[in-house]
């Protein structure tokens, strides 16, 4: 899978290629343009908003701001940098929405988790899926409101340098700040972070009480989890530790190595129907009009 934050010169050079030709009315390259850095965009979203319905409005917002800018693009930095600055500052200017609308503290959110009995795990033949995927949908939905307890900027830089494990270059490139200042706050967001789950997840401190596998119920009975329509965990789906394998940042101290490895355990997900995505929005007459689509 093509990766957008890898420092490749080929990949940066393809991109300007695409660009050149979507300009020039060439509705196959701004396909394929578009299709390179979707599932990117929708996984950064969806540790904005945390719910997939939400990610994928604001994915469609950021590429529809992208494709009518495109004329803008003058190539001073790669297109990377400028397009995932317009994911930046959308995502920081948008209007609340999803898990969002509700804020959340570290505090708030582990006296909600604490609040939800452990249960024994439901009877398999009750649900239609799997209980090992159930178990899987609690964690990463459990993992995925821990973000929300951050603030954008923070959720932001965590999920570029921690998640994908972007270099603090190309990150405070994006982030338009110095490398210096995107590694300190990414130290502060980790650290926040990793306190709460060393004082909370029994993921990474056996000391802890909370158990995904007696928690799985719980979330159920409280919506927080479907059975009939899992939002994180697709039939089939690649670890973003594998499609960002070529990335991973440093890590001096083990355990916050273990606290990284779990962030980057999970699933990349796919928008659904990206196929669908994209004819609605090339099929818009403005997009049409603007890039005198063939």
């Amino acid at each position: 899978m093509y990766n957008p934050f890898l420092e490749a010169d080929e990949d940066a050079r393809q991109d300007i290629e695409l660009v050149e030709r979507a300009r020039n009315g060439d509705r196959a390259a701004l396909e394929a343009l578009i299709l390179r850095h979707q599932a990117w965009i929708y996984n950064i979203a969806v540790r904005m908003v945390f719910q997939p319905h939400d990610a994928e409005e604001v994915t469609q917002e950021v590429l529809l701001k992208a494709i009518t800018r495109l004329s803008t693009f003058e190539g001073k930095s790669q297109f990377r940098t400028w397009l995932y600055r317009i994911t930046v500052n959308h995502i920081l200017n948008m209007k609340r929405r999803g898990g969002e609308t509700e804020p959340h503290t570290f505090s708030s959110y582990a006296a909600a988790i604490n609040n939800i009995p452990d249960l024994d795990l439901p009877d398999p033949k009750t649900v239609p899926v799997e209980m090992p995927l159930l178990v899987e949908e609690a964690k990463i939905a459990c993992m995925t409101g821990m973000l929300l307890c951050l603030d954008r900027r923070q959720r932001l830089i965590f999920t570029l340098g921690e998640i994908f494990g972007v270099s603090d270059r190309v990150g405070s490139e994006i982030m338009e700040m110095s490398a210096d200042s995107f590694r300190q706050n990414l130290s502060r967001a980790r650290r926040d972070l990793y306190q709460f789950m060393q004082n909370q997840c029994g993921l990474v401190n056996e000391k802890n009480p909370c158990r995904c596998p007696k928690k799985t119920k719980g979330f159920i009975n409280e919506g927080h989890v479907d059975p009939e329509h899992l939002l994180f965990m697709p039939e089939h789906f690649e670890r973003i530790n594998e499609v960002a394998s070529g990335t991973v940042r440093e890590i001096e101290d083990a355990v916050d190595r273990q606290y990284a490895a779990l962030q980057r355990s999970y699933p990349f997900l796919q928008p659904d129907n990206p196929a669908r995505w994209l004819q609605e929005i090339l099929e818009q007459p403005g997009i049409r009009t603007a890039l005198h689509l063939n």
